[in-house]
């Protein structure tokens, strides 16, 4: 049976030039409906495209995640999908923990199997949750628009996540048409952890008593916002290659000077980025930004690796401490 969530997928590959035709993919599977949903998506779809399909799941090994991997294998094996599970020890009951370990493990799935795209049920409500999560903890527009339709995971592994325009509701829907066997991951209901607390009471507060299409709202602010933090890292990529020197130590402050804060902000946090070698704070980039107009031996407090930044005639230079 065709379905419109069917024709919007097959809408949106085209499009973004997602999950091109005969690629090899790897469908992380949890159990939940939203990854159910995108499994039945894609094997309906696979005839026309001629992907390679394998379903991948990980297993954090916590007390209430038992049955699960059982629960997804026996899809796998109703589909006739190849199906991979990675078991975690010991693994620290956190989301930070838990999502950095998920996607180390499908990694090593997709890199053990030939696998080039690892695919996730990420919906346009995980992108609401995802912009509420960040702005709350005062994030950038970097994280304001962090779950992104694709990105790379290694050089030769792309993430891709295609439900990004349909919502949860939307996927519960379509499992209930097709009557997918939901596993209901108690973890989802532990208001311990801050996305449950911002999925079950700050969005639907949100919906009640300011705005009842506050999801779909946010989630296209976050599409905008992609598009233009794209834009502003082409944009300072440019402006960096004017400004730094050959050995990549140092900033010229009469580049950097001549335009918008905006970007002056983007240039700074590439170049801590190649000198730190990750990502710097707000503190470490407006630190630097002080320095553009500043005197002669004016210098930042220490840096990450015993670095401090001066100013040296026209240049920000790195030294160290």
């Amino acid at each position: 049976m065709w379905t419109p969530l069917h024709t919007k997928l097959q809408i949106t590959l085209k499009q973004r030039n997602l999950l091109p035709q005969g690629y090899s993919i790897l469908i992380a599977v949890s159990g939940g409906q939203d990854s159910l949903c995108l499994l039945k998506l894609l094997l309906d779809l696979q005839e026309k495209w001629h992907w390679k399909i394998g379903i991948g799941h990980c297993d954090h090994g916590w007390k209430y995640d038992g049955g699960i991997a059982d629960h997804v294998e026996s899809l796998a094996k109703k589909f006739a999908v190849s199906f991979y599970l990675k078991v975690a020890n010991q693994l620290k009951e956190t989301e930070a923990a838990a999502r950095h370990w998920r996607y180390q493990s499908l990694i090593e799935i997709a890199q053990e199997n030939d696998f080039t795209e690892i695919v996730t049920g990420h919906t346009q409500s995980d992108r609401t949750e995802t912009f509420l999560y960040n702005l709350i903890r005062g994030s950038g527009t970097d994280g304001l628009s962090s779950l992104t339709w694709q990105r790379k995971l290694t050089s030769k592994i792309n993430l891709v996540r295609p439900l990004l325009n349909i919502s949860r509701p939307q996927t519960l829907a379509f499992c209930q048409q097709f009557n997918l066997p939901i596993w209901e991951d108690a973890a989802n209901d532990n208001l311990k952890y801050s996305r449950n607390r911002i999925r079950q009471q700050l969005i639907p507060y949100l919906a009640s008593e300011f705005n009842p299409k506050v999801e779909n709202h946010l989630a296209q602010t976050a599409e905008v916002i992609r598009a233009e933090v794209d834009c502003l890292k082409m944009v300072a990529k440019d402006i960096l290659e004017q400004a730094i020197n050959e050995d990549k130590t140092k900033l010229n402050s009469l580049v950097l000077s001549s335009f918008h804060l905006a970007l002056q902000r983007r240039v700074i946090r590439q170049f801590l980025q190649i000198i730190i070698k990750k990502n710097p704070n707000f503190e470490q980039i407006e630190a630097l930004i002080q320095l553009i107009d500043a005197p002669q031996k004016s210098r930042t407090s220490s840096l990450p690796g015993n670095l401090s930044a001066e100013v040296q005639g026209d240049w920000i230079v790195m030294v160290n401490n």
